[in-house]
């Protein structure tokens, strides 16, 4: 079921009217309700990977919780019998028990995770391997289908087992409550990847109907719809046509093909994550924000805090910080420094940690080479830009340029340019084609095609191109307003009469200027695959 599906529409007006006709007592029961039958709608045959998540997250967090409830017990009685050396013991062997629990639920999840969606992937690989030695014929492929929204829900509920192992807050009782943890419809397709103790503050709470809260629901609602339908949707034609014959569309058509698949993404997921949200400030539920202006970013490192943020935030938390602090990554810190000196043996660490959160990074973003080396070409140009920064702090100040309006609005240009190319191995998806399109740019001049109507192609007429640059002058021009503060809350302070005249043409303008097929087919999020 689509987010911009007329069965979709139907099933959050439903919602919308029964959450707040119910007592309120019921209402994160219905969302629960609502959660599995949105799901069910993807297969019903599909509910047994999220139940088996709840299920075995819910046992070890309730196991992880009583023993961290008999080791403050324990040591509170023998506070007094206890040396130093005593507590330490007794923390070593209940932590033991602590980790059991957690590796169980890990390993469990993390490897229904690896089945359906790496296992194919691996046995291509070590096929491709085994061929190399003379070995004929190699393993035989599982075919399984990817269940909806699987890698989002296993980090989000892998995350809180962690939290709960951490000691970071106490377990969820309520199955029911967990469950809808688990399961909240509207963060399933494309996130946010939502921590227990952010969401749970308003997901279970009762929610007396509120005009603001509905207002500005069904205005972030409104802003997705127009970014994915008018948008992104029409882009998509546009790009299909580029990636789809490299023979006709290479060189300049490259750098083409590199802007119009950042503008359709960028449009494509922040619009599901303006929907996700919406619905949930109709809800009356709080989700974290998962994009903060990211095509204004000065440099890779910075662009990467600010786009899908919940997820980055992940692996810093449960990736990089475990390996950085890791025994044997200690140890081996403590040996680099000896050897190579404090300066490199300080970074060896981090940058080991950093290698693992891209090369995860990328193989959480696809079960193909395409996105690993996508990750790790992320990797090297934000390692790289590290190494540099002497040279960038001189080059700043022998210049002068810091702070410069010019110098930001390079940087700015840069860094989307930069990141634009490194997402073409997410356009094409086969990383020698990827390097040739690429190499294309500055072998092949055919920049002059682009002002001979071949633009018109691409399956876009120029009424598209119109409404193309006006969808992006608006996206440019919230950004900015945006920095200033809350859009919605400026347009709350407009006379009843602009502020629903504004918000009337949005709902117009997607109706008029949407990107439709027969029968109101609109794509799926790109997001959707992850």
């Amino acid at each position: 079921m689509l987010f911009t599906s007329y069965s979709f529409i139907l099933f959050i007006i439903l919602l919308f009217l029964l959450y707040y006709i119910i007592p309120k007592k019921l209402q994160w029961k219905l969302l629960l309700v609502a959660s599995y039958l949105f799901y069910a709608f993807a297969g019903p045959k599909y509910l047994i990977y999220i139940i088996i998540t709840t299920v075995s997250t819910y046992i070890a967090a309730h196991k992880l919780g009583k023993l961290h409830k008999e080791q403050d017990a324990y040591l509170k009685e023998h506070k007094k019998e206890l040396d130093r050396e005593g507590k330490k013991a007794y923390k070593a062997v209940m932590k033991s028990k602590q980790w059991k629990w957690l590796l169980g639920t890990l390993l469990l999840n993390f490897g229904i995770l690896f089945v359906i969606k790496y296992l194919n992937f691996t046995i291509i690989n070590i096929n491709w391997a085994l061929g190399i030695f003379g070995r004929q014929g190699g393993l035989s492929f599982v075919t399984l289908a990817l269940p909806l929204g699987i890698s989002f829900y296993t980090f989000q509920t892998m995350g809180y087992i962690i939290d709960v192992y951490r000691g970071k807050f106490p377990p969820e009782n309520n199955l029911g409550k967990l469950a809808l943890f688990v399961s909240f419809f509207p963060q399933l397709i494309q996130g946010p990847i939502s921590r227990y103790d952010d969401l749970a503050k308003t997901l279970y709470k009762e929610h007396p109907l509120e005009f603001k809260n509905i207002s500005f629901g069904i205005q972030r609602i409104l802003w997705g719809f127009f970014k994915k339908l008018v948008i992104a949707d029409r882009m998509l034609i546009a790009v299909k046509t580029l990636m789809g014959d490299t023979s006709s569309y290479h060189g300049a058509f490259v750098v083409v093909l590199m802007l119009f698949y950042t503008f359709q993404l960028y449009a494509d997921f922040t619009g599901g994550i303006d929907i996700t949200i919406g619905i949930a400030e109709v809800l009356g539920i709080s989700v974290k924000e998962n994009f903060m202006r990211p095509y204004f970013s000065k440099n890779i490192a910075e662009f990467w805090k600010r786009w899908h943020i919940t997820l980055g935030t992940w692996f810093t938390d449960y990736l990089f910080y475990p390996i950085s602090a890791w025994q044997p990554m200690l140890k081996f810190s403590k040996f680099a420094r000896k050897r190579f000196g404090d300066k490199i043996g300080k970074k060896l660490p981090v940058y080991a940690a950093s290698f693992a959160v891209w090369f995860t990074t990328g193989v959480w973003h696809g079960s193909s080479w395409n996105f690993i080396v996508w990750g790790l070409v992320n990797y090297a140009v934000l390692m790289g830009s590290e190494e540099l920064k002497p040279f960038y702090r001189w080059f700043h100040e022998r210049f002068k340029v810091e702070g410069k309006f010019y110098f930001r609005l390079f940087q700015i240009v840069r860094t989307t340019l930069l990141m634009s190319a490194i997402r073409l191995f997410d356009v094409y998806r086969d990383v020698p084609a990827t390097f040739r399109m690429f190499g294309s740019i500055f072998t092949t001049f055919n920049w002059g095609e682009l002002f001979t109507g071949k633009l018109l192609t691409l399956g876009l007429t120029p009424g598209d191109y119109v409404v193309l640059i006006a969808g992006f002058i608006l996206m440019l021009s919230v950004s900015l307003l945006q920095r200033r503060g809350s859009v919605r809350e400026s347009l709350a302070a407009k006379p009843v009469l602009v502020r629903n005249a504004l918000v009337y043409m949005l709902f117009v303008a997607i109706i008029i200027f949407g990107a439709y097929g027969v029968g109101y087919d609109s794509s799926q999020f790109i997001y959707n695959q992850f």
